[in-house]
């Protein structure tokens, strides 16, 4: 696993322990499907939120959720869409979660709700 992976891995993890201190339950990671890959799945009052994990170790190549293109906020929404049609999903939402890693802390977890 190279230090991308590793980072991400790590932001993954960090996001669900947030949202989870948040009141949320995780129901599903790493969902692959046509569209790209849906980071967690996660629900919280009925409504089931589709979250992109952004994580950054610097701010090298700006923060974290600068990494959010247009053209990704589309798969996004596309690879949500598709999981929620499998699955009969009515209410939901796309959120990002963006996380600034520094040696051996995380610095600064920001949560985007409802991006798209």
């Amino acid at each position: 696993m190279n230090h991308n992976q590793r980072l991400g891995k790590f932001g993954e993890q960090a996001a669900a322990a947030y949202l989870k201190s948040k009141g949320y339950s995780i129901v599903d990671v790493n969902v692959r499907t046509p569209h790209g890959e849906i980071d967690l799945v996660a629900a919280l009052a009925g409504l089931t939120v589709f979250v992109e994990v952004k994580t950054r170790s610097t701010r090298q190549f700006g923060h974290p959720e600068e990494a959010i293109t247009p053209r990704k906020l589309t798969h996004m929404i596309n690879a949500a869409s598709f999981y929620a049609a499998e699955r009969g999903i009515d209410h939901w939402q796309v959120d990002v979660i963006a996380i600034e890693k520094m040696p051996g802390k995380i610095s600064e977890i920001t949560h985007f709700e409802n991006v798209a």
